[in-house]
């Protein structure tokens, strides 16, 4: 008399394959990041905050150059970069957040 598999084990050498690949997969998946990728972040971060202010600090001094007055350009326009770059860096990190939750809840599925 031939006996049942255990309902915890697949039967077949397919089924037994397609479980392993099926947890190969999901460990890829959910691999925690290294200390290259935080750097990596962190890095990608940093750069969206400073482009915009350097932008803004270039752009105020050539506009003080060619037009001088009252007002001091660089101020002004370092302090518009510097608030867009950290208005981007925040707009990033809240969408890369998003996205890991995302996963993380696909993956529990």
């Amino acid at each position: 008399m031939r006996e049942k598999p255990h309902p915890a084990q697949p039967s077949s050498l397919a089924e037994q394959v397609g479980v392993k690949a099926a947890r190969k997969l999901k460990a890829q998946r959910n691999a925690t990041p290294g200390v290259w990728f935080g750097l990596g972040l962190m890095g990608v971060i940093g750069w969206s905050v400073v482009v915009p202010t350097l932008l803004g600090a270039a752009l105020g001094l050539w506009l003080d150059r060619h037009y001088p007055g009252g007002r001091s350009w660089t101020l002004a326009l370092l302090v518009a970069g510097l608030t867009l770059g950290c208005f981007n860096a925040w707009h990033w990190v809240s969408k890369e957040d998003q996205a890991m939750r995302e996963e993380r809840e696909n993956g529990h599925e």
